[in-house]
């Protein structure tokens, strides 16, 4: 695989409220717009908490309420913290190796009565082809099907301002 192929996908969706509201929604909510199911949240079907620490340095973790009890995984750390307008962080998926890592960023856009909210992942070039995250796929079927997952998380995104906003 080339250092590009597959290595960078996309979603936005447009929510009718200011970017500031857009912001607030997306970092502090979200837990309540995020989807739950194994094919989003680490918890799968067990009740969990997934939420970001705002600021430079702050984590994307989840809490899950194991059998065992509670157990916390920290997904992601943000490196980049300009609200409104953006955000950053490393993503990092329960398999992945200590050094393994993905870049997510987050831009907020005004937009006539609204915002766009875009979501770009990259990096997933400096996974081996036959990563576990990769579930089989590679190239651009690999970065459709994250384009996808990510566009189904921005959906939540829009159901969710729509129904509180």
């Amino acid at each position: 695989m080339s250092a590009t192929a597959g290595d960078r996908a996309a979603a936005s969706v447009f929510v009718r409220v200011t970017p500031e509201d857009a912001f607030e929604v997306f970092t502090e909510e979200t837990n309540l717009w995020w989807r739950h199911g194994r094919k989003y949240r680490i918890a799968g079907r067990h009740p969990g908490r997934l939420a970001f620490e705002g600021g430079l340095g702050g984590r994307l973790f989840e809490t899950v309420e194991l059998p065992s009890g509670p157990r916390t995984f920290e997904v992601g750390s943000i490196v980049d913290w300009d609200p409104p307008r953006r955000f950053a962080f490393e993503w990092r998926g329960v398999n992945f190796a200590a050094h393994e890592k993905t870049m997510v960023e987050v831009v907020f856009t005004p937009r006539g009565e609204g915002t766009m909210v875009r979501v770009e992942h990259h990096g997933w070039a400096s996974l081996r082809d036959d990563h576990p995250a990769r579930h089989g796929l590679e190239g651009a079927a690999f970065a459709r099907s994250i384009g996808m997952w990510w566009g189904e998380l921005a959906t939540a995104l829009r159901e969710h301002v729509l129904r509180t906003r």
